[in-house]
């Protein structure tokens, strides 16, 4: 999705952005009535909630502490960030949309350099927007120029923390990989392939020209009712086809296998036989932004992504729900340590006690399978393990 900005009066040129906005649903000032901007996507909930706000703005009670009178939108700043300067929930954010409707009428678009203030009068907040400085005239022929990216509008949350598994972390409904194409041999013999080698594979490799490539899947047990929900693949790199495979006639008559070479063009471990390959798909750039579930919903810790057992902030977790339990990409889970029992040993009856479960730290849900999900790790108190529980926060 590509998407370019011009304010009234037109600032100097942007460039096309190749990453979206990605839902930094917080504040847009300079043009709120763009067309291009009104294509972003805009959940019925989150608009009504930011008029029902916008019409008395929000209580004090609902700010962060210390919440400033007023903040520059800085580079690298994010949705989730700004949010929690202001408000006491991060998640909340068409509520701090709504401080300002007339202003901010898509909340898709904020930039570096915005000044925004916070208006606490009358018992009740609302933000205001700064008007930019308007730029002097420049008159342009058409010629080439480069232009830094540091005015593109910021993303939603951390996305170097996120970025590479929005196609990398994959969920298999059936061990499909089995019967998928598969490397056979190396070059002169190695048994590791580095990036930039070719290696040879046997299967079907009409489907694409760019592949992934995964190691051997493992089964995804949803912790409460041992079910297998579907089989993580574990992302080994991606490898573009160079030469398809044949069967030719060989000296003495018989069929001969002639494998299909690809070159490895990206690497998170080193190559080897065995690994399989499957397409590679689109590259997933559609937009979201923190939001919480709009009904009950509960679940488990089924592993922390990769070979770890223990889980701390901004690593990756799998859940044992997904779409089909009303999962959202974008939604903000609470996680909760499971309370332990102890004999209290101040009492002659050394009773039993069952201590209650603690919440520790809140989960963004990014990527959304039918029956699993993928969530990174926010504000973790104590480490995070399989079968810790999380609910709407």
């Amino acid at each position: 999705m590509s998407r370019s900005f011009r304010a009234r009066p037109a600032p100097a040129r942007r460039p096309t952005l190749k990453l979206p906005a990605l839902a930094a649903a917080l504040l847009l000032g300079v043009l709120a009535g763009s067309a291009q901007a009104a294509d972003y996507p805009i959940t019925p909930g989150q608009r009504s909630t930011a008029q029902q706000v916008a019409q008395a703005g929000v209580p004090l009670s609902e700010l962060a502490p210390n919440a400033p009178d007023s903040y520059t939108v800085k580079r690298g700043d994010t949705l989730w960030a700004i949010s929690r300067i202001f408000l006491r929930s991060p998640w909340r954010w068409p509520e701090l949309w709504g401080m300002n409707l007339q202003q901010i009428r898509n909340p898709h678009l904020i930039y570096p350099g915005q000044v925004l203030y916070l208006d606490k009068s009358n018992g009740r907040a609302t933000l205001r927007l700064a008007r930019p400085v308007e730029p002097a005239t420049e008159k342009l022929s058409p010629r080439v120029r480069e232009e830094s990216l540091e005015n593109s509008a910021i993303a939603s949350v951390p996305m170097h923390l996120i970025g590479p598994f929005l196609n990398e972390a994959v969920v298999f409904d059936s061990n499909q990989l089995n019967v998928a194409p598969r490397v056979v041999a190396t070059q002169e013999g190695r048994v590791l392939a580095s990036r930039g080698e070719s290696v040879y594979v046997r299967g079907d490799m009409d489907a694409a020209r760019d592949w992934q490539l995964f190691r051997q899947p493992k089964p995804l047990i949803d912790p409460a009712t041992g079910e297998t929900l579907g089989f993580e693949a574990r992302y080994v790199g991606s490898a573009e086809l160079v030469r398809k495979g044949e069967v030719r006639s060989g000296a003495d008559g018989k069929p001969e296998i002639v494998p299909s070479t690809v070159t490895i063009t990206q690497l998170r471990e080193e190559a080897a036989v065995g690994d399989r390959l499957a397409p590679l798909p689109p590259r997933d750039y559609e937009a979201f932004a923190p939001h919480s579930p709009a009904t009950p919903l509960a679940g488990q810790i089924i592993a922390v992504y990769g070979d770890g057992l223990n889980a701390g902030q901004n690593q990756i977790v799998s859940l044992n729900r997904g779409a089909r339990d009303g999962l959202e990409r974008g939604h903000v889970l609470a996680l909760w340590h499971k309370g332990g029992r102890k004999i209290d040993t101040t009492s002659s009856d050394k009773a039993v006690l069952v201590l209650p479960d603690e919440r520790q730290c809140l989960l963004f849900v990014f990527r959304v399978f039918d029956r699993v999900s993928y969530a990174l790790i926010l504000q973790v108190q104590d480490p995070v393990t399989q079968g810790d529980k999380f609910t709407q926060p």
